[in-house]
């Protein structure tokens, strides 16, 4: 192993030890990281930390690009057979799995907005993973008429679901693409109410209720199982 490539080998051990660190932090402090609290925790001065993390949001965007990634790839990797609505479901508990798992993780990327952050565009294609995941079983089902299109939608909003359906779901009609993101919205929803006790007192069988609330927006989508 040459130097630069040890010099590299450290460098990312340390990086995933900062941000290690700074996950346990989500889950005591939420998304008030501070550097400093995080380089007493590894027993390093704070000017240590910051050769790795310029700043606090810059350790941030790390954590949250990371999320959304570790998200991401929980979705793609759920089961891809059966009908449509198979697919779809699969997905949906895919989505509600790792966030009972990730509860701080979650709460990072859908929770209330960090106060003073910005977010910059290299989260962007990591946190519409899930979305073109849900894309791609649309698209499919538009092809194989697993799906009512629906009455088109004019006006400005029609032009905007037209640009997301070009890079989503190229080929489903627009007005399906945008049933889709509500439906996308319903269920982070449905997973943010658990997660933050909404359902607390109310709702025992969780996982039941979940499967009850995402059929009802498959409904309302127009998704349904094949012939």
């Amino acid at each position: 192993m040459t130097a630069a490539s040890l010099r590299a080998r450290v460098r990312a051990e340390m990086t995933d030890e900062i941000k290690a660190a700074a996950r346990r932090h989500l889950a005591t402090d939420g998304a008030n990281l501070s550097l400093r609290a995080v380089a007493r925790d590894l027993g390093m001065a704070s000017s240590a930390v910051y050769r790795y993390f310029a700043s606090r949001d810059e350790l941030l965007t790390a954590l949250i690009i990371d999320a959304y990634d570790s998200l991401g790839e929980a979705a793609e990797n759920a089961p891809d057979t059966g009908s449509a609505v198979d697919r779809w479901l699969a997905v949906c508990h895919a989505v509600r799995e790792w966030a009972l798992a990730n509860p701080h993780e979650w709460a990072l990327v859908y929770g209330s907005p960090v106060p003073g952050y910005q977010a910059p565009t290299d989260t962007v294609e990591p946190a519409i993973r899930v979305i073109l995941t849900l894309g791609r079983i649309v698209q499919d089902a538009s092809a194989s008429g697993e799906v009512e299109p629906g009455e088109p939608i004019g006006g400005r909003l029609g032009e905007d679901l037209a640009m997301v359906a070009e890079r989503a779901a190229p080929g489903a009609p627009p007005q399906l693409v945008g049933r889709s993101i509500a439906g996308w919205i319903h269920l982070c929803g449905a997973v943010s109410a658990e997660l933050f006790g909404q359902l607390n007192n109310t709702i025992e069988q969780r996982r039941d209720f979940f499967e009850f609330q995402m059929r009802g927006a498959l409904t309302w989508i127009g998704l349904r199982a094949s012939s």
